[in-house]
């Protein structure tokens, strides 16, 4: 059952049950200028042993500097091709901020955090590392493809 949700102290999203009552989620993030439908065929075509509750944020519409500016969803802008160069330390942060909320959603809804796992590809995957790793609870787990560690120097902190 697919829905598509917009709460306004929240990013919009679209929201996939795999079965009734899930009792685990994934927050799933696209990559730099796509939206939360690029991965739903996925999600659709996977046949899990237990009900999942599939979420599938849209990232706002920001100009991408990297892009000459062109209005894009984007998680964070990116400044130079040479990714640790000129990090949005503000851009990522706030998308961080955004995916605690849907986290924290998850968790009223009795979902505990360690049957909460990040997905995310490219620049969504960056995101997912960084809300993942500095989540206050340890999560069940983070797939990250094809991205990085966004501010790397503060991980220890």
């Amino acid at each position: 059952m697919q829905t598509k949700t917009r709460v306004s102290s929240m990013l919009p999203h679209i929201t996939v049950d795999s079965g009734k009552s899930p009792q685990h989620s994934i927050i799933w993030l696209h990559g730099l200028g796509a939206d939360g439908e690029d991965f739903v065929p996925i999600a659709e075509q996977m046949s899990l042993p237990v009900a999942v509750r599939f979420i599938f944020p849209h990232a706002p519409k920001q100009p991408v500097t990297i892009n000459g500016g062109f209005i894009m969803r984007a998680w964070y802008d990116i400044a130079a091709a040479e990714i640790h160069a000129e990090q949005d330390a503000n851009g990522i942060r706030a998308s961080q901020a955004e995916i605690e909320k849907l986290i924290a959603q998850e968790k009223q809804r009795g979902v505990a955090a360690a049957d909460i796992f990040l997905a995310g590809f490219s620049q969504g995957g960056a995101i997912a590392l960084q809300t993942g790793l500095r989540h206050a609870e340890q999560l069940g787990g983070i797939l990250a493809l094809s991205t990085y560690l966004p501010l790397a120097e503060s991980m220890a902190d």
